[in-house]
């Protein structure tokens, strides 16, 4: 298997790194047992605000489906994008009933001490 290294390509989406995927199915773990919060914290990952775990919420809630753990197809669509200082991500999430579905987990990364940190973002349907 090639390893999927971090890259900083201002013009073109790139597949999720190795080193960020156990965060991105570390973070989606924790929504699929409804902590948007992320009050039982995940290494990496900058706490979520009430109002953006509040939205999360919603959006899952209105699109009526139950979220399930990452499956590996994720990677297999799931794309992030540099922009400077950060990397924008995509993460393409399951669902119990549809498989992949329609929503996506976005997200920023910013190297910090030589680790990365993700700032998540929103959950929604582009």
């Amino acid at each position: 298997m090639i390893e999927i290294l971090v890259e900083k390509k201002e013009e073109e989406e790139l597949p999720i790194p190795q080193v960020w995927r156990p965060i991105f199915k570390n973070i989606v773990k924790a929504f699929v047992n409804k902590d948007y919060n992320l009050s039982l914290g995940v290494n990496n990952v900058n706490p979520v605000s009430d109002i953006t775990a509040e939205q999360i919420q919603e959006y899952i809630e209105e699109y009526g489906e139950e979220l399930v753990d990452l499956p590996e197809e994720t990677w297999d669509t799931s794309v992030y994008i540099c922009y400077g200082d950060y990397w924008n991500v995509l993460i393409d999430l399951f669902t119990k009933n549809e498989g992949l579905s329609d929503l996506v987990l976005n997200a920023e990364v910013r190297e910090k001490d030589n680790k990365y940190i993700v700032d998540i973002n929103l959950i929604y349907v582009p």
